[in-house]
């Protein structure tokens, strides 16, 4: 039986493994390449809508970024808005969204974080606007006010007022397989409802083996999340690496924020704040959140993929240690154990509530309702040589192949994600990538 080779074959349907499909067809001089998905449809697992925050994370609202990470990571952001403003506006509109957004303070000692952060980054984004309680009032009266009183406390935000600040990673997705279908004479293969099964190195190139055949490839790039660690560890790579699958949940409230309000991350915890934000998908509701919580598995409500998570956790003494050394911090041994008790349904919505009152004074418990069916994994990387949580990105790059597991920040890294999976692909392959060509398209 004949097997089929690709320049390049990439695992995974979602927005890092179609970035890099777009890519490749439109500045390499690659002739074939092919991308199989388990799914019967793109963007189902993290690049979902309902299972990240439809954020385009840029660094200036995000405080946990110093100024070294946010430059990086508005150059991804920027990206992503580039290719988006170039589409037909009937297109444009269903993939990025303009919102105000903010990092709210609350506190003497938020706002004056705040306070003296903008004079580091303000230079780096010049759109952002240290923001008084009025002017903050002006975009986000529920932030403020108690029925019309202003809140007591200190209250200082950094904001930025006209810019795409939300996105549909799977409306995203989608656009950079309909540019390439419709641009490209290249050999392009979308293979959905395959699901990979296991990878064979055969002499110089890969063979991918999977539910509906054998395919081989001259490189291959995995871009599938904790599975990507799963089909690694495999092929005998990345065994000093655990797997510790943080899931995130949401709550909704009826429309009381105009944009995204984001709060001041805790240094000592390593999770996202929560915040508010419209729901590109859930038109005239607030979605809040996101809550953590280690879950048994490597997609959310996919219980299928318990067995594969245990097989990834690899549990030694070099992960208890990661886990004790964790659960000895106060603060994150606190919000562990609140974030366990959020998973219970009667006392949930209570204990969130005062969360979410942070951002809106105001709520009610009446208007607080669980989001069922809302929130994702993310694959959190343990490195047990270094035995410590590893928070950026993570990819195992070996000789013809690529494992991408955890791109940071998620999805608005996706493009370049892919610049930096081309250039191991060049040196690799030896092929073209149009530089010129690509940084007019996307910088």
């Amino acid at each position: 039986m004949t097997v089929k080779t690709y320049d390049v074959l990439i695992v995974g349907g979602g927005v890092s493994g179609t970035a890099l499909l777009y890519e490749l067809a439109k500045f390499t001089d690659l002739k074939s390449i092919c991308l199989v998905e388990k799914y019967h449809e793109l963007a189902q697992v993290s690049s979902k809508g309902s299972n990240n925050s439809q954020t385009i994370h840029c660094g200036d609202i995000e405080t946990n970024y110093t100024l070294e990470k946010a430059t990086v990571v508005k150059r991804a952001a920027d990206m992503v808005r580039n290719y988006a403003i170039k589409l037909p506006e009937e297109e444009r509109d269903q993939i990025i969204f303009k919102y105000p957004k903010m990092v709210l303070g609350v506190g003497e000692k938020e706002t004056t974080f705040l306070r003296q952060r903008y004079d580091v980054f303000k230079e780096l984004f010049p759109n952002l606007k240290l923001l008084e309680k009025e002017a903050i009032a002006e975009i986000e009266p529920n932030v403020v006010k108690i029925n019309g009183v202003e809140r007591p406390e200190a209250l200082v935000a950094l904001a930025a007022t006209d810019e795409y600040t939300a996105i549909d990673f799977a409306a995203l997705s989608k656009s950079f397989v309909k540019q390439v279908e419709k641009d490209t004479d290249k050999d392009i293969d979308i293979r959905l409802g395959t699901k990979v099964t296991e990878i064979k190195k055969v002499g110089d190139n890969h063979q991918v083996v999977t539910d509906r055949g054998t395919f081989e490839a001259r490189f291959v790039v995995v871009c599938a999340c904790g599975h990507s660690l799963l089909l690694a560890q495999q092929m005998g790579y990345g065994m000093n690496f655990s797997c510790m699958p943080m899931a995130g949940s949401f709550y909704f409230t009826p429309k009381v924020l105009n944009g995204k309000v984001y709060t001041v991350q805790n240094d000592k915890l390593p999770f996202a704040a929560i915040h508010g934000d419209p729901d590109v998908l859930v038109p005239g509701k607030t979605r809040f959140g996101p809550t953590a919580l280690l879950l048994p598995m490597l997609e959310r409500f996919n219980y299928k993929t318990i067995p594969e998570f245990f097989k990834v956790l690899r549990l030694d003494g070099a992960v208890f240690k990661v886990f004790w050394d964790l659960f000895k911090v106060k603060d994150i041994r606190n919000y562990i154990l609140k974030n366990i008790l959020f998973e219970v349904p009667y006392l949930r919505r209570r204990l969130f509530l005062k969360d979410a009152r942070k951002i809106v004074p105001s709520l009610e418990l009446k208007d607080v309702r669980f989001a069922k069916g809302f929130g994702g994994v993310r694959p959190q990387l343990i490195d047990k040589e270094q035995k410590q949580l590893l928070m950026g990105e993570a990819k195992i790059t070996k000789p013809g192949i690529i494992f991408n597991m955890t791109p940071s920040p998620g999805g608005t890294s996706c493009l370049d994600n892919a610049e930096k999976d081309i250039q191991e692909i060049v040196k690799h392959l030896g092929c073209q990538f149009d530089e010129e060509a690509f940084k007019k398209a996307l910088l």
